[in-house]
């Protein structure tokens, strides 16, 4: 990785990354396979860690952050920012997640799908109909932006769901490429599983507030921040609440740091006011501290 190269703060992430998962997580973030590297309990750690690594690289230009949020997995890399959590301890935290939630895809099969250009209250009329016709779980999963929904259960429900969402005018509904049905009542066993390893994980107070996924709403104190990482499992990841609550207290430019420009485009669809940035590789680092 060209960050790495450049940066010895970002190799040092890496290495410590390495250390504490007691494998070189590095090599596979690097050279790949692809394959194994997009697993969800490998993939996890690999995101937490790259978006570690461009923060602090980045040290002194955003020492002054006044918030923070992440997507699902983004928001343990909130709490490392915000000092609530140790960087060591959110690595193998994360890994844990993964393995957890990937346990609970084996153990009941589900999936997700995206459905685009439906409002919300439609397309939860669908999850909810697919649900009583079938006898599964389907729920809106992540609202991602206006138009912009993804919804997740038993792939029966879903695929029911998809069904319903296109008869209501849906301009695109699809399945998704995931190993399980992650924000859903499918992942209650990797909920209750993270539960015990949260608790043994020091928790400060955030220096600055992080808004949750759960509520949309800042969260202050170490207890709800442990108690809403494990909540998150099973609910929903309210985005679009959460970047208008962000805006809503003042904040006017976004930083998306780590891989890829996803909640930078997102960011687009949900307010054109402000400013987004993604920020993962070496030039863009170099980019923004000039």
């Amino acid at each position: 990785m060209d960050l790495c190269s450049a940066y010895p703060a970002a190799r040092e992430t890496f290495e410590e990354a390495d250390d504490v998962l007691g494998f070189p997580l590095s090599r596979l973030c690097f050279a790949g396979p692809e394959s194994d590297l997009t697993l969800t309990h490998n993939a996890q750690p690999a995101i937490l860690i790259h978006s570690i690594a461009v923060l602090r690289c980045l040290a002194d230009r955003v020492a002054d952050a006044g918030w923070a949020a992440g997507h699902s997995l983004g928001e343990f890399t909130a709490y490392v920012a915000a000092g609530a959590i140790d960087f060591a301890a959110a690595v193998a935290l994360v890994r844990r997640r993964g393995e957890l939630m990937l346990q609970s895809g084996d153990a009941r099969a589900g999936t997700m799908a995206a459905v685009l250009g439906l409002e919300d209250e439609a397309a939860e009329r669908a999850c909810r109909q697919a649900a009583a016709e079938t006898g599964g779980d389907c729920v809106a999963a992540n609202y991602n932006a206006p138009g912009q929904l993804v919804i997740s259960g038993d792939t029966a429900a879903v695929d029911r769901a998809l069904e319903l969402a296109r008869e209501a005018g849906a301009r695109r509904a699809v399945r998704l490429n995931v190993s399980g049905a992650f924000h859903s009542p499918l992942m209650k066993p990797a909920e209750t599983g993270l539960a015990g390893h949260l608790e043994s994980v020091p928790f400060r107070d955030p220096a600055f507030p992080v808004v949750s996924n759960v509520t949309a709403e800042p969260v202050r104190d170490a207890g709800r921040a442990r108690a809403l990482l494990r909540q998150q499992l099973t609910a929903p990841v309210r985005w679009t609440a959460v970047v208008r609550s962000l805006i809503g207290q003042g904040a006017r430019t976004f930083l998306e740091l780590g891989p890829g420009n996803v909640l930078t485009g997102l960011l687009r669809r949900i307010d054109r006011g402000v400013e987004g940035r993604a920020i993962g590789s070496a030039a863009e680092v170099a980019a923004v501290s000039e």
